[in-house]
C-alpha cells in the first residue's frame, strides 16, 4: 500500500487572488515544515500553523530552516517567499509566481521600452500623490524636485506630530544600527512595505526590475510602487515606533508588528492589485491564473503550443 504523500494539490483556479491574502509574515530562528494543506513554523515557543495560501509573502529571516516539502507547497499556492537579513532589511533571494500568464509582464515590458510610454506611466504614478494638481506637463526632473519636497515635508510633519527629534533620511544598508532609532524604524518598515509590494508584482507575473521611475536595480519596480504609499504606511509608522520606542527594545521587530497592524485588513493588497492594473492599463482576469504557452509568430499572433512544425517535403 503506497503512502499518503499529502493534500491534494490546490488548482489556480481554487487559490485566493492575491489580493485577498493577508499581507506578510516575517519568520526568524525557526524551522519551517509542511502539514497537509499548511506550513507549520517551530521555534523555542512551540509550533504554529498557517494556512500557505492565504499568506501573501513568507518574510524569511536569519537562523531559518525550511523543508523542500514546505517549499513545494508555498510555490504551489504562489505564496511569495522572500529571504531577507536580520531585522528583514535586506533582500537575498525570492520564490515563484502566483500567475502563470505573461499578459501584465508583455505590458510592462512594452510600456517601460518606449520613451513616451514610459514617461506617460511615471506620470500617472507621481500625479497618484499630487490628486489635486495637474502634473502631465512636467518633466521627469520637476517630477523628482517636487516629490523630494513632499516627502520632506511628510518627515518634518511627521516628527512633529510624534515629538520625534529629526534631521535627515540616513541609511547604510552594511550598518543597520548605525542610524539613529527613527531611521533603523524607517528602513524596517520600508522593508515590509517593499515585501508586500514584491509578493503583488510577481504573483500578478510582471518584473520586479522593469522599473518606470527607478531603474538599474533587479527591484526598481518594487521601489516605484512602494513609493506610492509610503507616505500612509511606512513613514507614519516610522515615526509612532520611534515615539513609543524603549531602551532595548528591538526597533525593526517593533516596526514590522506595526506595519503589519495597519494591513490586517488586507486592504493594501487589493489596492496594489488595482492601482498596478490602472498603471498598466489592463484588466484583470482568469486568463491570468490559467497554464497557457503559446509560440510567438512573426506573421499572426499566437500559435499553438505542442504541435509539430516540421515543413512538409
Amino acid at each position: 500500500m503506497k503512502g499518503h504523500s499529502g493534500a491534494k494539490k490546490t488548482t489556480l483556479k481554487e487559490l485566493p487572488r492575491i489580493g485577498d491574502r493577508v499581507s506578510f509574515i516575517y519568520v526568524e530562528h525557526a524551522k519551517i515544515n509542511r502539514q497537509d494543506s499548511a506550513i507549520t513554523v517551530t521555534d523555542v515557543r512551540g509550533i504554529v500553523r498557517i494556512p500557505a495560501a492565504m499568506v501573501g509573502v513568507l518574510l524569511l529571516g536569519p537562523g531559518t530552516e525550511i523543508s523542500h516539502r514546505a517549499v513545494e507547497l508555498i510555490g504551489d499556492t504562489g505564496t511569495a517567499m522572500v529571504w531577507v537579513g536580520e531585522r528583514g532589511v535586506r533582500h537575498y533571494a525570492h520564490g515563484r509566481a502566483l500567475a502563470h500568464s505573461s499578459r501584465f509582464l508583455i505590458k510592462q515590458a512594452a510600456l517601460v521600452s518606449n520613451t513616451r510610454s514610459r514617461l506617460a506611466v511615471a506620470r500617472k504614478m507621481y500625479q497618484m500623490r499630487f490628486p489635486s494638481e495637474d502634473v502631465t506637463s512636467l518633466t521627469m526632473q520637476q517630477l523628482r524636485g517636487r516629490e523630494g519636497a513632499r516627502v520632506r515635508s511628510l518627515y518634518r510633519t511627521q516628527a512633529k506630530l510624534y515629538n520625534v527629534e529629526w534631521t535627515r533620511r540616513e541609511y547604510d544598508p552594511e550598518d543597520f544600527e548605525g542610524g539613529d532609532i527613527v531611521n533603523q524604524a524607517l528602513s524596517a518598515a520600508n522593508v515590509s512595505l517593499y515585501g508586500i509590494v514584491y509578493s503583488v508584482i510577481v504573483a500578478l507575473g510582471m518584473s520586479p526590475g522593469l522599473g518606470f521611475v527607478h531603474t538599474g536595480h533587479d527591484k526598481s519596480f518594487v521601489y516605484d510602487v512602494a513609493d506610492l504609499y509610503k507616505a500612509d504606511i511606512s513613514i507614519p509608522t516610522a515615526f509612532e515606533t520611534a515615539a513609543e520606542y524603549k531602551e532595548g527594545e528591538d526597533v525593526g521587530r517593533l516596526a514590522r508588528l506595526k506595519v503589519r497592524e495597519k494591513l490586517v485588513d488586507g486592504s493594501l493588497m487589493q489596492r496594489i492589485v488595482k492601482d498596478l492594473q490602472y498603471l498598466m492599463d489592463v484588466e484583470e482576469t482568469d486568463e491570468m491564473f490559467i497554464d497557457t504557452i503559446h509560440l510567438w509568430d512573426d506573421k499572426q499572433k499566437l500559435a499553438p503550443y505542442g504541435v509539430n512544425y516540421q515543413e512538409r517535403s
